[in-house]
């Protein structure tokens, strides 16, 4: 049986890795089949050689976010492990500076909780126009928002636009009771909360009066300059490849663009390609454009979401390669 101790210095640090009732070591305990003991001012792990390994690798991993006053959470052990199990743990790194996007309205920092968000968020600081493409819980629009906000609140954009298209009406909103705004709000309600936590529900509402910010239709873009905004478009993967052609073509003076969508949910009518689909191929190495592609190791939402969005990509793996469902 091997064993590894990790010595900690710090009580805090030690209580933070640990959690209530040792409840964050029970979970590697389950991941690794190991034995995960306290013991003074060490954690004690006992097992075979490569899970003891691999369970040392991870409490090293998390050492290093308490110390950085990151929390641990249980989203962020199963990172941390899948991050030191493909070998990635020195990636981790990046995640030690200060990498605060914005503060809420209630003053909580916003930040980045895994390494292909951080390269997200520098992307859109370091591009002028950004796709971000992956699975749902990624953090892809709210980071999105914050970015847009941060811009916002430093002066460098005078206006934050949202745009998404409204595929479910089929872009013929005139069917939907209410003025303009209430016809885009279902659609848009992904930004919305966004917004609120950055703003508070009254700031927005003052800006959204006075145009700051601007909620439309996609099909409300069309023949217009935007300068000096930060525009975002949602749930891009169900544009046709002209309506996108459109959007990325309404970019003016000053202004940004963030383009997010997952391309695996796209609900085109009549199996029409994805204008994100084709933009993103198009333009992947055009200067100032950057694609940042998520995985599910990104998935910062309950650890359930990865196991769905795995189990879906292992049956369409299946579809496409000819093999019969399994019925259980």
């Amino acid at each position: 049986m091997a064993e590894k101790i990790i010595s900690i210095q710090d009580n805090n640090q030690f209580q933070a890795l640990c959690g209530s009732f040792d409840e964050n070591l029970k979970l590697l305990e389950q991941r690794y089949h190991v034995t995960i003991v306290c013991r003074g001012e060490g954690i004690r792990v006992q097992g075979s050689s490569a899970e003891v390994d691999l369970a040392a690798g991870a409490l090293e991993s998390l050492l290093q976010m308490v110390a950085r006053g990151q929390a641990v959470t249980p989203q962020s052990i199963h990172y941390v492990a899948e991050m030191v199990e493909d070998g990635a743990a020195g990636q981790l790194s990046q995640l030690a500076d200060d990498d605060t996007v914005c503060l809420t309205a209630t003053g909580k920092p916003v930040h980045t909780r895994t390494v292909g968000q951080r390269n997200y968020i520098r992307a859109i600081a370091d591009h002028t126009i950004v796709f971000g493409l992956g699975p749902a819980g990624t953090g892809k629009t709210y980071l999105a928002v914050a970015m847009a906000v941060r811009a916002f609140r430093r002066h460098e954009v005078t206006r934050i636009i949202l745009t998404r298209p409204a595929v479910e009406a089929g872009e013929k909103l005139g069917f939907l009771p209410g003025d303009l705004q209430d016809k885009v709000d279902p659609y848009l309600r992904p930004l919305y909360d966004g917004l609120f936590e950055m703003l508070g529900a009254e700031a927005f509402q003052r800006h959204l009066e006075r145009g700051s910010i601007e909620v439309a239709p996609l099909a409300y873009m069309r023949g217009r300059t935007l300068d000096n905004a930060f525009i975002i478009l949602d749930e891009a993967q169900n544009t046709t490849g002209e309506q996108m052609k459109m959007f990325l073509t309404r970019l003016g003076e000053g202004s940004r663009m963030v383009i997010t969508g997952d391309t695996t949910q796209i609900d085109l009518p009549d199996k029409q390609k994805s204008g994100l689909v084709i933009a993103s191929r198009i333009l992947r190495n055009v200067d100032d454009i950057a694609v940042c592609e998520f995985t599910n190791r990104d998935v910062v939402r309950h650890k359930l979401v990865q196991d769905i969005i795995r189990a879906y990509e292992a049956a369409e793996h299946r579809h496409n390669s000819g093999k019969p469902e399994k019925n259980k």
